[in-house]
């Protein structure tokens, strides 16, 4: 008899799946962009009606994985089979609010200021397609986070956020050593690939679920911004991170002051999150 997996084996199972849809999804979007010779609205037309589809069907993958996982690691909790939920296609597709055709003609608008302020165009292109990119790995992140939140509801109380090890900036680090409640929708940053994982009944009570964790991000910002840095007056990391409502894509880690955007705090990955 096959014995059953590790929760931490169907963790980092789950990681590489998602990571490889991930991958194929802006591969695919960056091969399209660059084979464009031009920029023009029939072509960002042609680009929208190729790309949104493989977007879409990449979101539609990245939920069924989600549900399969949750399913898995809650079926190794409880010690009895645990359904996956289905995946409501509506509601991981239209988390935005906004028309695809909308948000995916952002990235030639970055081209055309970029032109206007007098970049090369090149240079204006290589612009358009970091927010391609930045728009697509988003919505692929927003899928993982509404499948989580269905999957989750009326079975767990609490979950905790997973790190990948791929893109995980500080903000990130921080927040996956505190505890979260399932009905708050996990806050995610542009360029966000993190997880998520229930927290079985029993687990250490409390916000903090990771101190050894949390002091090690703390110590990482005390040893590049200083003990001295805002004002002299030392740094409280807990105090810097908030989460603030994004218009489309809902709660969103951020900065409580921007004044930490200078080249120490660049380096940490703590760079405020804008839009795409």
């Amino acid at each position: 008899m096959a014995s059953q997996p590790t929760p931490e084996q169907v963790i980092g199972g789950y990681q590489a799946a998602v990571a490889q849809v991930r991958a194929r999804v802006l591969s695919f979007a960056s091969t399209a962009w660059r084979a464009q010779g031009s920029y023009r609205d029939a072509d960002i037309e042609r680009l929208i009606a190729l790309i949104v589809p493989r977007v879409q069907a990449g979101q539609v993958q990245v939920a069924t994985l989600t549900s399969a996982y949750l399913a898995s690691l809650l079926s190794l909790q409880t010690g009895a089979a645990v359904a996956s939920v289905p995946v409501d296609r509506a509601e991981v597709l239209n988390g935005r609010g906004v028309p695809a055709e909308v948000v995916y003609a952002r990235p030639a608008t970055t081209v055309y200021t970029a032109l206007s302020r007098g970049a090369s165009f090149a240079d204006a292109v290589a612009q358009g397609l970091t927010r391609l990119e930045s728009i697509a790995a988003t919505d692929l992140q927003m899928a993982k986070v509404r499948q989580s939140r269905s999957s989750m509801r009326g079975r767990v109380e609490r979950y905790r956020r997973v790190l990948t090890g791929n893109e995980n900036c500080a903000l990130c680090a921080l927040a996956s050593t505190q505890r979260y409640w399932v009905r708050d929708l996990s806050p995610i940053h542009p360029g966000c690939d993190c997880g998520v994982a229930p927290l079985a009944p029993g687990t250490r009570p409390g916000q903090v679920i990771d101190r050894a964790a949390l002091d090690r991000v703390h110590e990482a910002v005390a040893n590049e911004l200083g003990v001295g840095y805002a004002d002299g007056r030392g740094v409280d990391y807990r105090k810097l991170v908030t989460v603030a409502e994004h218009g489309e894509y809902g709660p969103t880690l951020t900065l409580t002051a921007h004044r930490f955007t200078d080249a120490k705090a660049l380096n940490l990955g703590l760079e405020v999150p804008r839009a795409s």
